[in-house]
């Protein structure tokens, strides 16, 4: 199958790809992800990727333009909504790229994090391939999760300590903080 593989970060394309490209499909990469902040880290992962996708010799779509604009629109006074609204945006992307490029099918790698929501980024993926008239592969990745930090090793890649957007760069802060503090304690 023709798939477009939305892309999160490079670290956790590289064994989602390897295993679609090992059952068969012919993988290409998108990367789209307006919440990713701030511009330095966007960059940075962006760059990750491109060398992830090189050395896996895979296609990939071009990457819009950076508008963390759509992120916070989409996601302003709805706060704690915002992962499954940061979904329906990533997603439905996806879902219109898939489209208008010709793929049989659309999935992402944010299927490999067992922090994200697993059954949200289902329902999101299967109403924007819905609404756009594509399939959504949906594939439980999450066993693959270990070989990110692994691969990206390998590869030298960088490899981010947070989701991407402002609300969880702040709240891996404060983890870091809290677990600081424990330290300091014992």
């Amino acid at each position: 199958m023709k798939i477009l593989l939305h892309t999160c970060c490079g670290p956790c394309m590289l064994p989602v790809a390897e295993k679609l490209v090992a059952a068969g499909h012919d993988v290409s990469t998108y990367f789209y992800n307006p919440n990713i902040h701030p511009r330095a880290e966007y960059e940075r992962r962006l760059e990750a990727y491109q060398a992830a996708v090189r050395s896996l010799g895979l296609e990939m779509l071009p990457p819009p333009q950076y508008e963390p604009q759509a992120y916070f629109r989409a996601i302003t006074f709805r706060e704690e909504e915002r992962c499954r609204l940061c979904y329906q945006l990533r997603l439905f992307e996806a879902a219109l790229a898939c489209r208008d490029d010709r793929f049989e099918a659309f999935t992402t790698t944010l299927l490999v994090s067992p922090y994200q929501d697993l059954d949200a980024i289902r329902r999101v993926g299967e109403a924007a391939a819905e609404a756009v008239e594509v399939k959504f592969h949906f594939e439980d990745f999450r066993p693959l999760f270990p070989r990110t930090r692994e691969m990206a090793g390998k590869l030298d890649l960088y490899h981010q300590k947070y989701c991407g957007c402002l609300y969880s760069e702040i709240e891996a802060e404060e983890g870091r903080r809290k677990k600081e503090r424990g330290r300091v304690r014992a």
